[in-house]
């Protein structure tokens, strides 16, 4: 339609709320479909912290606010980049956002030239990309490899920065691998970056408290601080304090670049929801026993469904270090036949095979960048998550 702007024709729709609206369709026709595509916790928020969100609304807390977010909150996060993470902000440089996708967004968005190069390793979550054309940039991407942990390596990173480059994305754990970089992984990507002074870094730390098997969580800007300075950390309250839907995310870096996306905030949604501002509040300020408590629950999934799929005809999976997600290789399924006689030719019709033969609803590794894989989610039932994986090797047992 030529009424629509032209950069539309640059993304597309998330692929991943494509998959889990249409498991909700089938669900709703009756169909029993196990849907393995939401990327977020089962478990509910947390009481205090809905609690908080209460008392917000019961004390009027409820006005506009400025695009920053309140005060008390970026304070809060101050203390906690501080606490976790060795880094020292001011509330200047803190901005909340709706959401881990706005911020990232409003960070484009305020830097991003017509032709400027953002680089993004691929399995990469759905939005880097989209969110970079739709700024006007262009993303290069750089394929890891389950070899090699789905990490991107310095040797590949410093081929692939030109005088273009302006960001690197770099999400650890990964959203979706759920790879993980060591410190010792950072200082070796940070070497590269040095001897790059142009180049900016993004780190999306969103699951960085979701991780397992006493693996040590560090980001860039803690372990290479001469990077300090040119870095904006990314982080929110969806995933581990389980606030998906209170739209809460929250970047810190540079005050002119914190400056530059509240405006850009100030003329779109002004701010995310006071109230929950409030309750992500709460969040960083009260209990955080039950982090580790759904952590052990997730770890258990994540083996659990590792060692099924790895049982599965045509299916490697990895073990990942965090996150709630596993991203195997479905190489082996690749040129057989369905018993209907189709031929699986791309890992997009794997998934799809895997939910008409099975209802078994997965994330194909097209929408992320690498294939032939696809993503599952394990933040659901455990019953359900043993269901699915059987109901996969029965599908893989089928083929011909």
């Amino acid at each position: 339609m030529a009424f629509l702007a032209d950069r539309l024709s640059s993304i597309k729709p998330s692929p991943t709320i494509a998959i889990n609206t249409l498991s909700q369709e089938l669900k709703a026709q009756g169909r029993d479909v196990i849907g393995l595509a939401a990327g977020e916790p089962d478990f509910d928020t947390p009481q205090n912290i809905k609690d908080a969100a209460a008392r917000a609304m019961a004390e009027g807390k409820t006005k506009y606010v400025a695009p920053a977010g309140i005060p008390e909150l970026r304070e809060a996060i101050c203390d906690k980049l501080k606490a976790d993470n060795e880094l020292e902000y001011t509330a200047a440089q803190v901005h909340v956002g709706c959401g881990g996708k706005q911020t990232i967004y409003n960070a484009l968005f305020a830097t991003i030239d017509p032709g400027d190069e953002v680089i993004v390793a691929a399995p990469y979550w759905v939005s880097y990309t989209d969110i970079t054309l739709l700024c006007g940039g262009k993303p290069v991407v750089i394929n890891t490899t389950q070899k090699t942990g789905f990490k991107l390596t310095p040797e590949a990173l410093d081929a692939a920065i030109t005088p273009k480059t302006k960001w690197l994305m770099l999400n650890s754990p990964c959203n979706p691998s759920g790879a993980a970089y060591s410190a010792d992984e950072l200082k070796a990507l940070g070497e590269v970056l040095l001897r790059h002074p142009d180049v900016w870094i993004m780190p999306d730390d969103m699951y960085e408290k979701i991780i397992y098997d006493e693996f040590e969580f560090a980001t860039i800007a803690q372990v290479v601080p001469e990077l300090f300075d040119r870095t904006l950390t990314l982080n929110g309250m969806s995933k581990a304090y389980c606030m998906t839907g209170w739209r809460v995310g929250y970047a810190a870096g540079p005050a002119e670049i914190i400056k530059a996306m509240n405006m850009i905030s100030s003329q779109s949604t002004t701010s995310t929801s006071t109230i929950s501002q409030w309750a992500a509040l709460e969040a960083l300020r009260g209990p955080q026993d039950f982090i580790a408590e759904h952590n052990k629950v997730f770890k258990d999934r994540r083996d659990l469904v590792a060692a099924m799929l790895n049982q599965a005809n045509g299916i490697t999976c990895a073990t990942p270090e965090g996150a709630f997600y596993v991203y195997p290789s479905a190489e082996g399924m690749i040129g057989k036949k369905t018993p209907d006689g189709d031929v699986l030719n791309t890992d997009e019709d794997v998934a799809k095979y895997l939910l008409a033969a099975e209802g078994v609803a997965v994330v194909h590794g097209e929408a992320f960048g690498l294939s032939p894989h696809f993503r599952i989610s394990y933040a659901t039932a455990t019953e359900k998550l043993e269901e699915a994986c059987k109901r996969i090797q029965q599908a893989c047992a089928a083929l011909g």
